[in-house]
């Protein structure tokens, strides 16, 4: 696992907590902070992912 990947994963669970937070308090803003954080964690997860990945296969196609 990469940094990337790491930073990603702690990004979705900050915005499933202030997602959560915004339903309960009804504060909109929270809420939408929380979704947008969400997302903005899948893709940094997704780019240590193929990061990852790139690495694998160049392992693998090392003579």
């Amino acid at each position: 696992m990469n940094k990337d990947q790491v930073k990603g994963v702690g990004e979705q669970v900050k915005g499933k907590i202030n997602e959560t937070v915004g339903k309960a308090t009804d504060n909109p803003g929270k809420e939408l902070k929380g979704d947008l954080q969400q997302g903005a964690g899948k893709v940094q997860q997704s780019y240590g992912d193929a990061k990852e990945d790139a690495k694998d296969d160049a392992k693998r196609n090392t003579p």
